[in-house]
């Protein structure tokens, strides 16, 4: 089973994915996890990756397609969750031309709903635990990151909701809730 997992940052993409990988043996493609481990590759792919990164550019979609390929070339598992791609419309339309050309489809979009205050107090608030147990905080946890994340994430992303609801795809559920009841809704909204 391929799936996506939509929806904002800070929603609980990660922590979802993280629980379909341990419990079904999916692999998890997150675009942000590939380009870290194809920069210090050594490969060819990954030297550009590494040029491209070191100049602060943004790594094009023909690069992230590129590695999405070699690893739907792969072992296969139970299927892929994909994480942080697409993001636009023409990388939406780029993994569908790719997955024909590899002789897969796509199962499922789950996009994951939460309340914007509530994505922005659940950020603020891990930055908080974290500085209290003496971890790194990241840059971005805090109130105005998230709200511009937020923007940028309507602005880009959001088109896809439409998108994959024209085509039948997507399947919304309520991201607010314990880590459990957000993975049966999950569960309950993947094909069975």
């Amino acid at each position: 089973m391929n799936i996506i997992l939509l929806g904002p940052p800070g929603a609980g993409k990660g922590t979802q994915a993280q629980i379909l990988v341990d419990e079904r043996g999916m692999i998890q493609l997150s675009t942000g996890d590939m380009l870290r481990e194809a920069r210090t590759s050594g490969t060819e792919m990954g030297k550009r990756v590494a040029a491209i990164m070191d100049a602060g550019e943004l790594v094009t979609d023909e690069i992230v397609i590129g590695l999405i390929r070699e690893k739907l070339q792969g072992d296969a598992g139970g299927g892929f969750i994909f994480d942080g791609f697409p993001r636009t419309l023409p990388q939406a339309d780029a993994l569908a031309a790719l997955l024909e050309e590899v002789g897969q489809k796509l199962d499922a979009v789950v996009e994951m709903r939460v309340n914007d205050d509530v994505l922005v107090e659940r950020v603020v608030n891990r930055g908080l635990e974290a500085a209290a147990a003496g971890k790194p905080v990241r840059a971005d946890d805090n109130a105005e990151s998230m709200k511009t994340r937020l923007m940028e994430y309507y602005k880009k992303t959001s088109p896809l909701i439409g998108y994959y609801y024209a085509k039948g795809d997507l399947k919304s559920v309520d991201g607010l809730g314990t880590i459990d009841e957000v993975k049966d809704r999950i569960a309950g909204a993947l094909p069975a």
